[in-house]
């Protein structure tokens, strides 16, 4: 790496290229042992997998009000990088603005082989502590360009003041090409007085609801203040026009739109906060977090971390919930363990040949489930991960039984199982198991009868034109009925016993074409476990 900075073209330093390998190999250390390097010498500080790399410092001299300094930094990150690199600036007293530009190649690579990607996102005078109190904002690799005052902050960053002292501009090499990644990055600080950091304002955590209700909502869901396009309104009106009761905020490893959504909410919409914590082993949605909760992501399944961050989203009221654990992106297949999660997000936007993965998979654990019975069952979750025009928000949606529509009951609804998922709000599911002294049963419940005592699982659908409804146990498939009639609503019955299906659960799927394999889910439940 060959990185040089100055002030616009009056001033330059440079690093040598053999420093850096010997450093790179054979470096170690603590990440939260991050500190000042001067130019020309660099720090690695390894965590497991995640190792990061600190550079040189890059210093400002203190300036005028209204006057602005600039310094570019240039370098290349050869393949094998480590997954943090971090730029110190010595920001001096009197800075109102920081603005980060940058640019990276993208040579072409042979079929196969992974191009260029690097994020960038900001930590400030508080360190990179990994779950320190630093953090200030991360766009991946969805903006070319930041800025952080005291009253206004880019989309994904969070205003706030700007102290003196050494900031981090924080690089992640996502993939790195063979012939290495050459960025450019531009930092320009504005000097003056700070204007006052307005005091942020969150949404409530209570709608008026309909008493205990089947409530729908989307727990996924991306707008400009990560990789998505939509903004927060068009997201609040396509929720309403979707039939949602409920949204939840899940930007990729920020928490900066928590204060935006406080004016969208309404009697009619409730907005839960979260983040999508996006890390190089799996995505986990934070759902319902605390106002202002931000999840620390740099870390991999090696480092033995999750358990910590998990542990944090709970004691800030959140639900733990692994997203699209199948899904076929670097990074996004889940490899860190499903025992801190408290739901699995098993159907990820468009029905794909994933989510039929994350499917079967979810029913291998329930199968697990019940053959332990003192372990806990893990309930499946449906959210659209929409991004950008044509995601659809809303499909598919997670239809919870809760108490009330506020933040606690979805929650508790979720976390207990209480829920189906649906395509979209046409498609409504009424699912029970009754036994023969009147015993009854409804989704994520428990039917207590004797082993052989009979028991009648009945599927009652609307929404579903011409689709067919699958019962499946702990041993598979046992029944499936005929399509449903072109009006889309029916009543299919199946009889069973406990020693015969440890739980049932039911699938709606779409007409498919001539073959083995079942069509696309229109719909699905948590199961009905019976037995005593």
């Amino acid at each position: 790496m060959s990185p040089t900075t100055h002030d616009d073209d009056t001033w330059s330093s440079s690093m040598c290229e053999d420093d850096h390998e010997q450093e790179h190999e054979h470096g170690h250390g603590h990440e939260h042992g991050h500190g000042r390097t001067g130019i020309g010498r660099r720090a690695v500080f390894a965590t497991g997998a995640a190792a990061a790399l600190t550079l040189g410092s890059v210093s400002f001299a203190a300036a005028a009000p209204r006057e602005q300094r600039r310094r570019t930094v240039r370098g290349t990150l050869p393949p094998g990088s480590p997954d943090f690199v971090y730029v110190p600036v010595d920001v001096p007293r009197g800075v109102r603005e920081i603005h980060v530009a940058y640019t990276y190649d993208r040579p072409a690579v042979p079929a196969g082989t992974q191009g260029n990607a690097l994020d960038i996102g900001l930590f400030d005078e508080r360190g990179t502590e990994l779950g320190g109190r630093g953090f200030r904002g991360w766009s991946g690799g969805a903006r070319t360009e930041f800025f952080v005052r005291a009253d206004a902050a880019t989309p994904g960053y969070v205003a706030g003041p700007v102290r003196a002292g050494t900031w981090h501009i924080a690089l992640g090499p996502y993939t790195v090409a063979p012939q290495g990644l050459a960025y450019e990055i531009t930092i320009t600080l504005t000097y003056g007085e700070e204007e006052p950091a307005p005091r942020p304002v969150y949404p409530p955590e209570r709608a008026r609801g309909r008493g205990r209700a089947w409530y729908r909502g989307d727990c996924h869901l991306h707008s400009e203040y990560s990789d998505g396009r939509y903004t927060l309104a068009e997201i609040a009106e396509q929720a309403r026009a979707a039939g949602l009761d409920f949204i939840n905020s899940s930007e990729h490893n920020t928490h900066s739109a928590h204060p935006h959504w406080a004016g969208l909410a309404g009697d009619d919409l409730l907005i839960l906060l979260g983040e999508e914590v996006t890390t190089r082993n799996g995505h986990v949605v934070a759902l319902g977090t605390d106002p202002g909760t931000f999840v620390d992501w740099r870390y991999r399944a090696r480092d033995n971390r999750f358990g910590r961050f998990a542990r944090q989203i709970r004691r800030a009221g959140g639900l733990v919930v692994p997203a699209h654990p199948h899904a076929t992106c670097i990074g996004c297949n889940w490899k860190l363990g499903f025992g801190e999660a408290d739901a699995v997000e098993v159907w990820n936007g468009a029905y794909t040949p994933d989510d039929e993965v994350a499917l079967a998979d979810w029913d291998g654990m329930l199968v697990a489930a019940v053959r332990d019975a003192g372990r806990g069952w893990l309930p499946a979750m449906g959210s659209s991960d929409s991004h950008r025009s044509p995601d659809v928000i809303g499909r598919p949606q997670t239809v919870v039984l809760a108490d009330d529509l506020t933040r606690e009951a979805i929650q508790e609804g979720i976390r207990a199982g209480r829920s189906y998922v649906a395509e979209s709000s046409k498609l409504s599911l009424s699912f029970t198991a009754s036994g023969g002294r009147g015993e009854y049963a409804g989704i994520g419940e428990r039917l207590r009868v004797d082993r052989d005592t009979p028991v009648t699982v009945r599927l009652e659908v609307t929404g579903a034109p011409r689709c067919t409804v699958r019962f499946v146990t702990d041993q598979g498939v046992l029944f499936t009925g005929d399509p449903l009639p072109v009006s889309g609503a029916g009543t299919v019955e199946w009889r069973t016993t406990a020693s015969y299906a440890a739980y049932v659960r039911a699938e709606v799927r779409h007409e498919t074409a001539a073959g083995p394999l079942p069509g696309a889910l229109a719909a699905f439940t948590n199961p009905v476990f019976l037995g005593r």
